[in-house]
Order: structure tokens, then sequence, then C-alpha cells
């Protein structure tokens, strides 16, 4: 069971009655929407293995008739899905390679586990990728291939196209991360520079079984941008991976190799990433093992049975975190007015996926900006709490997953002579919450999942 290690402090510093009891449901809530998406949980309870035949969603695989089975991915969740699936195959796998990121403290007999740096590529997810690649090439018809892939797969599993070096994919994938574009559009740019992502495993692997285990991270489960889609035809064009860099801004920065690699795609003088008709993925069988609606449903739940008038919102937020944290600022304000749009005692529940656009030169993450933004516009109202938090336990560069905040965190910060406002526009909500002792720690969850939002007025 994950739980918030520092939980009973952080209940504590609601410092009324009712923001403790309003913090204490807020966080229950979040720690069961973790719990919910264990890979371990999810892989045992929905992956079977009964007379040699192993099934799951309807898909029955018959291993008297496969030679050979192979275990290849990568992601946040993938050491722990790995561990599962070890539990159920056990001797019956013959070779495996999976990355999992630095530090990772999953233990596996048989399938292996190689470390790789997140969310910056580096030369050791370069090294493991290489070894998948060696395992899909050796792979034939009657052999299967068994993939475990979550967020967190694209920096994990890089495998750069070209001449383009890790250095420069390094820089790429830095500048778009703090620009503000969407997961979906970096992965369209990491699909072209890559000869693993974007259906190209697939590829590889051709024409083994492929049996693709994804525990997405991307709003509305897009097969081909969760980790970037190594086994999914690819819906985007070097055209659209252009536009994106230009879109932001950061054509006229990126790297030489880099534009060479997609300029070159545009004109046809390399192979575009392979498509639906490619007979690739005719031997695909792709399965959402879990998802954001999974753990905004168990955070839902658990409000619910705990008594409040609940509402699941959406499990597909999008926009600027600063921006929603606002938003749910004035959601909360008009329960407490009007009733509405649910009566109290009451509790919003929100997933999705926010973007910070960093312009200031301080330290934090989705969640953290979105709880201080929030914390702004909640100043005086008792028992009112607005938490959020990254199911993989890690927001942003930081080693917290979320914070939590209610009417009283302004005066508290006030008391330090810490003004919000001023660590807001320089993106340093991580500092901010860090002196107030706001921070959420779980440690790395194992599990990725996008991010659990949690409005509670008392």
């Amino acid at each position: 069971m994950i739980r918030i290690k520092n939980k009973q402090e952080l209940v504590k510093n609601g410092r009324t009655p009712q923001n403790q009891k309003a913090r204490a449901l807020a966080l229950n809530s979040l720690e069961n929407a973790i719990n919910a998406v264990d890979p371990r949980k999810i892989i045992e309870s929905r992956l079977s293995l009964k007379n040699n035949v192993l099934k799951i969603n309807g898909h029955s695989f018959d291993l008297e008739k496969f030679k050979h089975v192979y275990v290849v991915g990568g992601g946040k969740a993938s050491g722990t899905m790995a561990e599962a699936l070890e539990r159920i195959l056990d001797a019956r796998i013959t070779d495996s390679l999976v990355n999992v990121p630095q530090g990772s403290k999953n233990k596996t007999r048989i399938i292996k586990l190689h470390t790789a740096s997140h969310p910056i590529p580096d030369e050791s997810g370069v090294k493991g990728t290489r070894l998948m690649i060696e395992i899909a090439e050796k792979a034939e018809e009657d052999d299967l291939v068994i993939c475990l892939i979550s967020g967190g797969g694209s920096s994990l599993m890089p495998l750069p196209r070209g001449d383009i070096s890790i250095a420069d994919k390094r820089r790429v994938t830095d500048a778009l991360l703090k620009c503000g574009a969407t997961i979906n559009e970096i992965n369209t740019v990491r699909k072209h520079i890559s000869d693993f992502k974007g259906g190209w495993l697939a590829k590889r692997a051709y024409p083994a079984t492929i049996l693709n285990l994804v525990l997405s991270d991307v709003l509305g489960d897009p097969l081909d941008s969760i980790a970037s889609g190594p086994t999914v035809p690819d819906s985007t064009t070097f055209k659209d991976a252009v536009y994106v860099l230009k879109k932001y801004r950061l054509w006229e920065t990126t790297p030489a190799s880099v534009k060479k690699v997609l300029m070159e795609g545009e004109k046809g003088a390399i192979p575009e990433t392979p498509k639906a008709d490619d007979e690739a993925f005719k031997k695909v069988y792709n399965v959402i093992v879990g998802n954001c609606s999974t753990a905004t449903t168990a955070a839902y739940e658990t409000l619910r049975s705990s008594g409040l008038n609940a509402v699941l919102l959406t499990s597909v937020l999008e926009g600027e975190a600063k921006e929603a944290g606002a938003i749910f600022s004035s959601i909360a304000r008009e329960i407490v007015a009007s009733g509405n749009p649910v009566p109290k005692p009451a509790a919003v529940v929100v997933g999705g996926e926010t973007t910070v656009h960093v312009t200031g030169k301080g330290k934090g993450g989705r969640n953290q900006e979105i709880a201080l933004a929030a914390a702004l516009r909640l100043k005086g109202l008792d028992g009112v709490v607005v938490a959020s938090l990254s199911t993989d336990g890690v927001d942003g560069p930081t080693d917290a997953a979320g914070a939590i905040v209610d009417g009283k965190t302004l005066l508290r910060a006030g008391k330090m002579n810490l003004n919000a406002e001023k660590f807001l526009a320089e993106n340093d909500s991580y500092n901010f919450f860090s002196k107030i002792n706001d921070l959420i720690f779980t440690g790395p969850t194992g599990t990725n999942v996008n991010d659990i939002s949690v409005i509670v007025v008392l």
C-alpha cells in the first residue's frame, strides 16, 4: 500500500477542526486513488494463466504454440508491472529487458531491469533500448513479445534517429518540457527523432505476436502517444513535428542534427513512422490496463463513502496549472456561497494533466503550482481544502508528489513573510510549500496515470 508519508503533519497544519477534517478527507482519497492504479493489483487481477493459456480482455494466447516469450518495455510503472508479470509467467520468459527510472526499488528474478534517466533521456536509456531492439529483432513468427508500457517511457526508452546525439535529444526534450507544450505535442516530436518510438518497435519485432500492456498517462488514452507508441501506428508526421517546434518558437534553437532529420523526413528522403496500414500491426494486441479514470473513480468513491456529496468533474483536464488552480478555488467559493454545483459537505474530483509555462527561476511542479494558485483565492474560508498530486509521486523536477492548501494557508505564510504571489510568478511553488511544510510526500509510487486534484468543502 502506498501511503502519504507526512499525512499526520499535513492534517495538523489545518489548524482549525474543520480544516483538519477536510485535509484528512482529501488526503485519504488521494491515497486510495494511487493504490487503485497499483500495477501489481491491476496486472494480477486482469491477466490470468490457466492450462498454459494466457488471457486478458478477451484475448487468449496459448503459450504452447509459442516457441519463446520475450518481455520488453519501459516507463515509471514498468518495473512494478514486470514484478507482477513475472509472478504469472515465471520460467516461461525466455529473455527480457525493461527500462526503469534511476532509483527504482523494483526487484525481479527473471526479467532484467535496466535503470535510465527521467524526464531527460541519457546514454543508459539508449543502451537499454538497443538491447530491447536486439530482443525484438531475434523474435520470429512463432514467438510472443510482451511489452510493458507506462508513462515516462518516452524518456526512458530513447534511441536517437540518424546522426542525432543523445545530448541533442536532451536539449530538445528539455525545451519542450519548459515551453508549455502538451504531452501529445512533445511526443509528436519525440517519435520523429527516434528509431524506437512511433511504431518502430513493432516493425522490428514483426512477424512475432505482440501483447502490449499499457498503463496510460495520456488524456483520452491515445495509444500512439503513450510512451510515444513504440508498438502502435503513428498518426502524426514529420510535418507535424516541425509545426510543434515552430509553434513554440523553438525551431531556431533546435540542434542542427534534429532539424536535418525532420527536414529530410518532410522531403521523403527518410521513411515516415509506420502507419496503420503497415502489416507489422496485424499481430499486435493493445490493452489499456489502467488510466486516470481508474484513479479518479477511486478518489470519488472514497469521498462519497465518507458522507460527502461528491462529483467526479473530469479525468481529462488540460490547460495551464495556475489557471486550473484559480478555477478550483472558484468552484470551492461557489459551493460555499450557493451550494452549486453540489451542496455542502461537498467534494469535487478532477484528473488530467496540466502544463506549466516556465518563465521564472524557481522550482516546482504542476500540482504544486495548482495548489499555490488555489491558495491565493481561498483566504479566509474554513473547512475548504484543495489538494493535488502526481500519481507517480514525483511532481516535476522535485521530490514531492504535490501540495495541499486551505483558507489559512496565506495567513500562515504571511506570518513567515512569504509572498505567495511572488513565489507563483517565479514558478517557485516547491520552496513556498517547503517553508510552510505543506508538500505531499509519497516517494516514487511505482505507477503513473496523470494527476489527481481534490476539492473538499465542509
